[in-house]
């Protein structure tokens, strides 16, 4: 199992993150859907959370996932694709074809089994498994400095193999219609966030400000994650420079 120490880490298991699969899906070119989850298919793992990220892992194929205003991402088998305010978004085999709503195409299971999606013209095959990420913490509005969607390649990610392993035994799992949600499931959901957020704070410029510069910073990084570890307690910038061994003006020149 991955240890997940470091401060961002901290910070975000922080905000209580709880994560879910609600549908197997298989389409085949020609192909487009549009989606966004509701209160249906996350409402069996949560109630009410202040923030919802949808994710979609591709197993297998190709696609081109789009969200309004924005350039379409091509995704590929490997990839991960994490919609951090749950936008609708359309995914599709290729570009100029009419969506249809995905909520229309799912087949749910007896008996409170996973539900799936098979649709398509019968080409080029695309595999994936789509799931959620919920926090019911009141402060997970420090997600919302993220991009509406973040993308990972898992053979980038720090946690590869313990990825890989988790996907395939998630896959193997979903063939025989048995897993919906697990530990192992809700784990494999945060490690796909803390590293596409890892992936996307190593990306940006020296020169920008905020929590995820912040992050990177050895020291203002634990003291961030000493923060959002207890949101209830009376810090000040004393406490917290005694806390990461540093003076309190160097602590806040450089918080």
């Amino acid at each position: 199992v991955v240890a997940m120490t470091d401060p961002l880490s901290a910070v975000l298991r922080s905000v209580h993150l709880s994560g879910g699969v609600f549908v197997d899906a298989r389409f085949s070119a020609p192909w487009c859907v549009r989606s966004r989850l509701t209160a249906e298919d996350w409402g069996r793992f949560l109630e009410r959370p202040t923030q919802v990220i949808a994710y979609h892992v591709v197993i297998a194929g190709e696609l081109d996932l789009s969200i309004a205003g924005e350039s379409p991402i091509r995704l590929r088998a490997g990839e991960i694709a994490l919609l951090t305010r749950n936008d609708d978004h359309v995914m599709a085999s290729g570009p100029g074809l009419e969506p249809v709503d995905a909520d229309a195409l799912i087949q749910h299971a007896p008996e409170g089994g996973l539900a799936r999606i098979v649709h398509g013209g019968g080409g080029a095959g695309v595999h994936m498994i789509c799931g959620f990420l919920g926090s019911e913490a009141p402060h997970a509005s420090l997600l919302a400095a993220l991009p509406r969607v973040l993308t990972l390649d898992i053979r980038e990610a720090a946690s590869r193999d313990w990825i890989e392993a988790s996907v395939r035994f998630a896959a193997n799992e979903l063939a025989e219609g048995r897993l919906a949600t697990s530990g192992v499931m809700s784990r494999l959901s945060e490690v796909l966030l803390v590293e596409a957020v890892r992936h996307y704070a190593a990306q940006r410029p020296d020169t920008e400000t905020g929590w995820l510069k912040g992050l990177s910073d050895p020291q203002i990084g634990r003291a961030l994650a000493l923060m959002h570890g207890d949101m209830r307690a009376p810090w000040s910038a004393e406490a917290l420079a005694r806390a990461v061994a540093m003076s309190r003006s160097a602590f806040m020149d450089r918080f």
